[in-house]
């Protein structure tokens, strides 16, 4: 069965198209803004234009925009080829990449805008031991559990905790979308916005 995978839920925009478990081709750009206009041509330039019988989308946390850009491209395609549309959560993709070369236990650090962490620890089996919270950079060190800690803010929350932990600078990347288990994958496309929304609504005066 092929996949494709996609995530441009932070500044990196990627998407690789897999066979099975093995990785077909794939594309990763760090583009910080542009994701909209970038990523149906980096699909469109994978083998068959991205075809699959499967396509797996991040949920977030991350970018308000980028969520949901790819989200919604996920929905369209799936719609458009008949294909099973799944979710994961953009951490998971991360610890998922810290196992190699061995599985260990990890807290993954990512941006999460307005000067905040978003911060998750993870089981060196895998399973998540808190949900994902969005913290000032001083409460994420009261939280960070492991001694590795991975992700696009890994350096910044080693530096502050300052023991020595190892920092792993790593951005999600569907190039390693295989590394996800079966059990983290949703049929649930809900976002995972991770704190609320920067735009307020507007009250209505009587």
């Amino acid at each position: 069965m092929r996949l494709l995978a996609i995530d441009c839920a932070t500044e990196a925009c990627s998407a690789a198209l897999f066979d099975g478990t093995v990785r077909i081709d794939g594309r990763c750009e760090v583009l910080g803004r542009g994701h909209a206009e970038r990523l149906v041509p980096m699909i469109a330039e994978l083998p068959d234009k991205g075809r699959a019988d499967r396509i797996v989308v991040s949920l977030g946390p991350g970018s308000f925009t980028g969520v949901r850009i790819g989200i919604a491209a996920a929905r369209a395609l799936g719609l458009a080829w008949g294909a099973q549309v799944l979710g994961y959560p953009t951490l998971e993709l991360v610890r998922a990449r810290t196992w190699q070369p061995m599985p260990r236990a990890v807290t993954v650090c990512m941006n999460g805008g307005h000067g905040e962490y978003f911060v998750q620890n993870f089981a060196a089996g895998g399973s998540a031991e808190d949900a994902v919270q969005s913290l000032s950079p001083a409460e994420a060190a009261k939280i960070a559990r492991h001694k590795v800690i991975a992700g696009n803010r890994a350096q910044e929350l080693a530096d502050l905790i300052g023991d020595n932990r190892l920092a792993l600078n790593l951005l999600p990347d569907a190039n390693y979308a295989n590394l996800l288990h079966e059990t983290r994958l949703t049929a649930d496309l809900t976002p995972i916005y991770g704190r609320a929304p920067d735009a307020k609504p507007q009250v209505t005066r009587p």
